[in-house]
């Protein structure tokens, strides 16, 4: 028998990740269909890019197995117990590929993308995950059916695994055989990436032109993305003197003139107001949910009433698609910055926050989450950066009624919310508290008889108890002697999903904002443009602050007509959004400049615009300096 033999097993590996991969990218592209306009040219390059891809998963993949084949003598290769080793090797194999199978669909269906840093998270927090994936769906009958499914899948590999044994070599003649195997890899870790998969304008063929475990991989390598390697830049002088002009708005000047410092000095004249603030970041509140909004389903009838008693704003953005990337842009005032967010970064201590100026006025700040705030490193963040933290390690157990995988139910995350602004208050503190729910997430679980929809039926449900839970909470809040001197601050983390054809799809990041202070902010509807990075500087203004600010973000009750703008992203993707054009800025130094409707979202390709980009640059590559150099830190 000739060397070549015993590289036979190699071969069934390859045919394995290939066939699951193109049954997986087809089950994929089935459930994508409504969102492409699929042509033959575009599904011949979604398959032949997906090989590509699979071949190159396949070449990471085959490592341990060509070692194998390499260095086992013959004796050993050939011997009786080496059979049974590997076909429980192969049979955990295609086990695997057929779970995956089911997860990347899962995966799919509830992102629009394939395996990407979200479940690097996820792989992360298994805690939390595990339970939710088990309060989502029937698990363990899933788990059977793929075990049985398995055996006749692997019933046919075996066959063709058998044939690998009773070969003769010799290590030289298996070295040079083995010898493709690894150049394979090496290559594809020097020469491939994943904007490869660029095949289309529509990212959902982007993403069926990949493969999830090479995605998955991919994620992990690229948390964090150096902003000066990836992305178009420009001199970092003349970049940083548009991001000084950028910032400047009415009642602040800058306090230096070095030309790296965005250090400004705001000044507000008359006495300043030391209201208590309550920050809800609501989880997943799209603003397509609420009634206020356009939905008819009369899911969000408290925050609807809210919508005519408060500042409400009717165009603000969200900076991603995760919680932490809310959490950051709240509380930082700053741009995403591209990769994971800083709130999950190491060195993310001692930051110019909303946290360290409410703290020098004297404030007592808490962030209370319905969880366990080690998830996406929660509690180490705020802790470091002016906020004690309460999660839910720290709830009573006649505090808690209800609980799932993420944490307690809103009501009992608000119960505590109100008792801890209770101690606030009798020791005469003003209290700033930024406060996290969860139950506006799946499994969609909640506590039964409050609403008219069931538990676990999806996330109307979920919405719609999280409009219930913050109706109670401004009920009971009214029985309380500071709820007369508080502000309410209601808003999303991020939106629900923002899986379109397009890879930032502007409509979808909308998100409502209320600021409620009944006798002490006038009810109004503000229609104009604003980024979760502004909530900080507005809130302040609205106190009469005056302080030296850091902060991107601005007050939008200050800025001038057409100053307006936001920003959007994905882990990878930048969006600066200003007037109706989109600037777009992707990781191998791509542009994409766009128009689109306020109205419906429809984006439309446009010529460069140079003054767009520079802003844009101004506020993406002087911020990443600004970060990078630690001139937004306490200690500077």
């Amino acid at each position: 028998m000739s060397v070549a033999k015993r590289y036979h097993s190699l071969y069934v590996l390859f045919a394995i990740i290939v066939i699951f991969s193109t049954i997986t990218r087809t089950i994929l592209l089935i459930k994508a269909l409504p969102n492409l306009d699929l042509s033959p040219f575009l599904l011949l390059k979604i398959y032949g890019v997906g090989f590509f891809f699979d071949c190159v998963t396949y070449s990471y993949f085959a490592i341990p197995f060509a070692l194998v084949a390499v260095l086992l003598p013959d004796k050993v290769f050939n011997g009786r117990w080496f059979r049974p080793v590997v076909w429980v090797v192969g049979f955990v194999l295609t086990y695997l590929m057929l779970f995956n199978t089911v997860a990347e669909y899962t995966f799919f269906d509830e992102f629009g993308t394939r395996y990407n840093f979200i479940a690097i998270d996820y792989l992360i927090y298994t805690t939390e995950v595990i339970r939710n994936i088990r309060e989502s769906y029937p698990v363990n009958g899933i788990l059977a059916a793929l075990f049985l499914l398995n055996i006749g899948v692997f019933t046919l590999v075996k066959k063709r695994l058998n044939r690998s044994f009773a070969s003769t070599s010799t290590l030289g003649k298996r070295l040079r055989a083995g010898l493709l195997f690894a150049i394979l890899p090496v290559m594809s870790y020097l020469c491939v990436d994943l904007s490869l998969t660029n095949i289309s304008p529509n990212n959902y063929a982007d993403e069926l032109a990949g493969n999830g475990i090479y995605n998955l991989v991919a994620a992990f390598r690229n948390n964090e993305l150096d902003y000066n390697r990836f992305y178009v830049s420009r001199d970092d002088k003349l970049i940083l003197a548009r991001l000084r002009g950028l910032l400047t708005e009415k009642n602040n000047h800058l306090a230096s003139s070095d030309t790296r410092d965005i250090t400004r000095i705001i000044q507000h004249p008359g006495q300043e107001r030391h209201l208590n603030i309550i920050v809800i970041v609501e989880e997943s509140l799209s603003a397509e949910y609420l009634g206020a909004f356009g939905n008819t389903k009369g899911l969000t009838p408290n925050l609807d009433k809210l919508a005519d008693e408060s500042l409400f704003f009717t165009h603000l953005y969200a900076t991603g698609t995760r919680t932490v990337r809310g959490l950051e842009a709240i509380t930082l005032s700053i741009p995403p910055l591209p990769g994971t967010s800083i709130v999950k970064r190491p060195g993310n201590e001692n930051f110019f926050s909303w946290g360290s100026v409410m703290k020098a006025k004297g404030y007592d700040n808490k962030f209370i989450y319905a969880g366990h705030g080690y998830f996406d490193n929660m509690n180490y963040f705020f802790a470091n950066n002016g906020f004690s933290t309460i999660d839910r390690l720290n709830f009573a157990k006649d505090e808690v009624t209800f609980s799932n995988a993420w944490g307690v139910c809103d009501e009992d995350l608000f119960g505590k919310v109100i008792s801890e602004a209770d101690k606030s208050h009798k020791e005469r503190r003003p209290f700033f508290s930024m406060v996290m729910t969860t139950s506006n997430h799946r499994p969609f679980t909640y506590p039964d008889g409050k609403i008219d929809i069931p538990s676990k039926t999806g996330r109307d449900g979920g919405v719609k108890y999280a409009d219930y839970a913050i109706g109670r909470l401004l009920t009971e809040a009214r029985k309380h002697p500071w709820f007369n001197d508080t502000v309410f601050v209601i808003v999303a983390d991020h939106c629900a999903g923002s899986a379109r054809k397009i890879a930032l799809p502007v409509k979808n990041y909308e998100i409502p904002l209320f600021i409620y202070a009944p006798g002490r902010i006038k009810p109004q509807k503000i229609d104009r443009m604003l980024s979760q990075i502004d909530i900080a500087p507005t809130v302040l203004g609205l106190l009469n602050f005056s302080y030296t600010t850091r902060f991107a973000g601005k007050n939008i009750m200050n800025m001038a007509d057409g100053e307006e703008r936001a920003f959007i992203s994905t882990y990878q993707k930048l969006g600066f959004i200003k007037g109706d054009k989109l600037l777009v800025l992707g990781p191998q130094k791509e542009t994409g400049f766009y128009s689109f409707s306020r109205q419906d979202g429809a984006t439309t390709q446009i010529p460069p615009q140079e003054g767009l980009l520079l802003d844009g640059l101004g506020y993406y590559q002087g911020m990443n300096y600004v970060y990078k150099n630690r001139l937004n830190r306490l200690n500077n």
